[in-house]
């Protein structure tokens, strides 16, 4: 049998073997840019301006201001995406600014402070009837995202028109721990951060961080202070959920056990503990599930739960702990596998509803005093014995409250000797002594001592 010759490729040979796939990558590059310019064209044209009005209660008055930020349109029906620090239930008036320039208004649909997410819907009847129009964008995978990859942060800074800043993604996973709340709320403790060094300046808070496909894979959120290029942004994997629960509900409802969850690095030789196992049960909430239960903040090691192994040997990791038990329905048993010394054994918890320590505010402007309502992870922290009574969070020198004694931190627990156990009791009393002035006795605990103040008109 004759053996075929196997001939040599000739350099003219080689040449078109390299030269094909870059003919044909060079004929792909223009098709590959003309898509990647539609999409990032349509992003742009669903950035929007939001203009704020909203009221605080402040110093014993309400005070107003105003604020902007940014946004993205979502969906046809007008649905916007922001931070919960641009658009919150303080907020009396909305407006978004289309990329038109055309303003329309806007209501809130629900905010989360937890993860600094807000949702809004533009006035679609006034849209239809000015015949405006608006594009809207879509969510890409921010799971997919790495270190290195290009983004785009869009926005209007400083109130500025739809501005484009470039940079990449300089951590994908970025834990961040005493985060300012959004208004005294908490935040930040239930997911990581996309952090980038595209420029983020204040207006920009709202708007979208994108790919160059111009998918949303973030929301820009926050910068530091008087560092160069860091800035930080939600990823879209919690933003879309986020955005279902709030379409769907208008809140996003957590569970709570009042566990705070530590790193175990360098911890692991004081506990006999192997690595990655487990995660250090840093404090227990007094009164809470978990206290009830017999959990011990510092002495304890959550190994599972409902037997999924937990591992919190890095800051990083303890978000996804947290919002594992957070998803979790309220009322559930939750099965806790707790190594204690040379023990390890299961507890069983039942999880509540997670509140915020922040309450209901008002103003009590004829006596001068700003009022929270005490909420139940307050009363905890503060060891009251419930959650009643109003905060007294800002006084106005010279009026009747300043007058009779009364101070910051104090809790208003009885009015003319009626239990406050909701702002409307409160709200009822002004209103009686607007009707007609006349001193009023007002029962107040100031650490653990209750006493009592005559406020005269």
């Amino acid at each position: 049998m004759k053996l075929s010759t196997v001939k040599p490729f000739s350099a003219r040979s080689i040449s078109a073997l390299i030269l094909l796939p870059l003919l044909a990558a060079a004929l792909e590059l223009p098709a590959r840019a003309a898509v990647m310019k539609r999409g990032f064209n349509q992003l742009l044209d669903a950035v929007v301006r939001i203009d704020v009005r909203e009221i605080a209660f402040e110093d014993g008055a309400k005070r107003y201001s105003a604020s902007i930020g940014s946004g993205v349109i979502l969906s046809e029906d007008g649905l916007v995406l922001t931070n919960a620090h641009v658009a919150s239930p303080r907020a009396i008036e909305l407006n978004v600014t289309l990329a038109n320039q055309e303003r329309v208004s806007a209501r809130l649909v629900g905010w989360d402070h937890w993860t600094d997410l807000a949702l809004m819907r533009i006035d679609m009847a006034d849209v239809k009837r000015r015949g405006l129009k608006f594009a809207h964008a879509d969510f890409g995978d921010s799971n997919k995202l790495f270190p290195g990859e290009v983004v785009f942060a869009v926005g209007t800074p400083y109130g500025l028109s739809r501005t484009v800043t470039r940079g990449i993604i300089s951590n994908n996973n970025q834990y961040l721990e005493d985060l300012t709340g959004v208004n005294g709320y908490e935040t930040g403790q239930f997911s990581t951060w996309l952090q980038t060094d595209a420029a983020i300046n204040p207006g920009n808070s709202g708007g979208p961080l994108v790919n160059e496909d111009g998918k949303v894979i973030g929301i820009s959120t926050r910068g530091f202070s008087g560092a160069n290029n860091l800035g930080f942004a939600i990823p879209s994997s919690t933003a879309q959920r986020v955005v279902t629960g709030l379409v769907r509900d208008g809140a996003i409802t957590r569970s709570y056990i009042g566990l705070v969850p530590g790193a175990l690095q360098d911890l692991e030789s004081f506990y006999s503990l192997a690595l990655n196992t487990g995660v250090l049960i840093s404090q227990v909430d007094p009164d809470s599930p978990a206290a009830k239960a017999g959990l011990r903040g510092g002495n304890d090691i959550l190994l599972a739960i409902n037997g999924v192994k937990v591992v919190g040997r890095f800051p990083e990791e303890l978000p996804g702990i947290q919002n594992l038990i957070a998803s979790q329905p309220v009322g559930a048993s939750l099965k806790l596998t707790v190594k204690r010394g040379t023990e390890t054994r299961d507890y069983t918890v039942v999880t509540e509803k997670l509140e915020s320590r922040v309450g209901e505010e008002w103003a009590l402007e004829k006596w001068g005093i700003s009022v929270r309502k005490v909420s139940r992870t307050y009363a905890r922290e503060k060891q009251l014995d419930d959650a009643s009574g109003v905060l007294v969070i800002g006084v106005q020198p010279g009026f009747p409250a300043d007058v009779a004694g009364i101070s910051r931190g104090d809790v208003v627990m009885k009015i003319n000797q009626q239990p406050v156990v909701t702002l409307d009791v409160i709200k009822a009393a002004q209103a009686a002594y607007e009707a007609k002035p006349a001193p009023t006795l007002f029962e107040v605990k100031r650490s653990s001592r209750v006493s009592l103040y005559i406020l005269k008109p």
